[in-house]
């Protein structure tokens, strides 16, 4: 058979993958803790090296251990990241082709209760950084596509960071570079896109400010209402328009 060119992973090595991974969720080692060298985890397991490496190869994928190699390298057990989360969605999303509008939906079910919770919780350094990105974000929507559509994934970033939730702001910023990337898309973020995203985001951080959760969690459902609606006109308008080219060819 010919190869793929894709090392393949014995299924002895998976399954001292996933029981390692038990190990390590456990607590028996902690973030930041060597594991045992490689020779030692083969004699426990009665495995080959190279079959222990593959599952530590299959640890750091999933953002469990850290391995540098070298004579004094090794393997540390290591807390997965909200970017690794971030990249795996990301990823799951393109690879499987979901529409844009599944967005909306996640956005909807995710970020409405982040806003109500970052206005109950949100410190004054939360605070500080949301008006930071604002004003920034309210320049580049004179005349900036670019650096807007980057500070609004900001915004939306430092609203999660401020919720005190650490599984929804893994959530919410794990989303984020999808809105920048369907948010990308031609005719979108129009000046007029751009001036209401900002008044939008003006309202939903003065209710956040003034602890006023319900607020905020109503003016965050009204700005993702909006930029559902925008988006199905836009992905209708683009679809019109594929569909009279083919005509025309």
């Amino acid at each position: 058979m010919a190869s793929s060119g894709v090392p393949l992973v014995s299924k002895s090595s998976e399954m001292f993958a996933e029981r390692l991974r038990r190990h390590i969720l456990r607590g028996e080692y902690v973030p930041g803790e060597m594991l045992p060298t490689e020779r030692a985890l083969a004699s426990e397991a009665d495995l080959g090296r190279g079959s222990v490496r593959e599952a530590l190869r299959i640890l750091e994928t999933q953002g469990l251990v850290r391995t540098h190699a070298g004579r004094h390298g090794g393997s540390v057990v290591t807390r997965p990241s909200e970017v690794l989360l971030a990249q795996q969605i990301d990823s799951y999303a393109k690879t499987r082709e979901l529409p844009l509008l599944a967005l909306v939906d996640a956005r909807a079910a995710i970020e409405p209760m982040v806003a109500r919770l970052a206005a109950l919780h949100r410190t004054d350094d939360d605070l500080a950084n949301l008006r930071r990105v604002s004003d920034r974000l309210d320049a580049a929507a004179v005349d900036d596509v670019r650096r807007f559509l980057k500070e609004n994934v900001k915004w939306h970033e430092a609203m999660a960071a401020a919720c005190g939730n650490d599984l929804l702001r893994a959530f919410a910023k794990s989303i984020s570079q999808l809105m920048y990337d369907a948010s990308r898309i031609a005719d979108f973020a129009t000046p007029d896109v751009r001036a209401v995203v900002s008044r939008s985001h003006r309202r939903i951080l003065d209710a956040v400010e003034r602890h006023d959760a319900a607020a905020a969690q109503r003016r965050t459902e009204r700005d993702i209402a909006a930029y559902g609606k925008y988006l199905a006109a836009v992905l209708k308008t683009a679809a019109r328009s594929r569909m009279q080219s083919r005509r025309r060819s």
